[in-house]
C-alpha cells in the first residue's frame, strides 16, 4: 500500500516535525508513505487546484474535513483494511491550510474524515493523522500499540 499525505504549508514547530518524523519511520514498516507539502497560496481555490494536481487518478482520496465523518481508531483501521481488501493500493490524505479546503477538493473526496469536533491547526492535524495511520496498522495486525 502507498500512502500520500498532501498538505498545505510546512511544519514550523520542532516538536511537530519530530513527532511526524517518528510516526513516518514507524509506518514505513507497513507501507510506503510520503508527505507532499504545497506552498500556501493567496486563495483556497488556488490551493485546491494545486492539491488536486498532485493526486493520482486511481488513488482513494480521504479529505480531512471538520464536517466529515467522525470514526473511532478501530473503525479507521477497519476502513484501511477494507480498502486494502478491495485492492486499493494508493490512498491520498488531504489536509487543507489555515483557511480550509476548496469545495472542489471536498467534492473530489471519496471519504471525508473528521478527526474530532474540536478544532486543530492544520499542522497539528498532520501529527494526529500520522499517529492514527500508524495505530491503524498496529490494530489491523493485532499488535500492541502501548508497551
Amino acid at each position: 500500500m502507498k500512502i500520500k499525505i498532501l498538505t498545505i504549508g510546512k511544519l514550523k514547530e520542532k516538536f511537530l516535525i519530530d513527532g511526524v518524523n517518528e510516526y513516518l519511520k514507524r509506518i514505513k514498516l507497513f507501507a510506503k508513505i510520503e508527505i507532499a507539502e504545497i506552498p500556501e497560496c493567496k486563495s483556497v481555490d488556488e490551493e485546491g487546484q494545486k492539491l488536486l494536481s498532485q493526486i493520482l487518478r486511481e488513488s482513494f482520496k480521504i479529505v480531512l474535513d471538520v464536517s466529515g465523518v467522525e470514526i473511532s481508531s478501530e473503525n479507521f483501521a477497519k476502513k484501511i483494511a477494507e480498502l486494502n481488501l478491495r485492492g486499493v493500493s494508493n490512498i491520498t490524505f488531504i489536509i487543507g491550510g489555515a483557511f480550509g479546503l476548496s469545495e472542489e477538493v471536498r467534492r473530489a473526496a471519496d471519504f471525508r474524515l473528521s478527526l474530532s469536533q474540536m478544532t486543530f491547526t492544520h499542522q497539528f492535524a498532520r501529527l494526529i493523522l500520522v499517529e492514527q495511520i500508524y495505530r491503524a496498522f498496529k490494530i489491523n495486525r493485532n499488535e500492541p500499540y502501548h508497551y
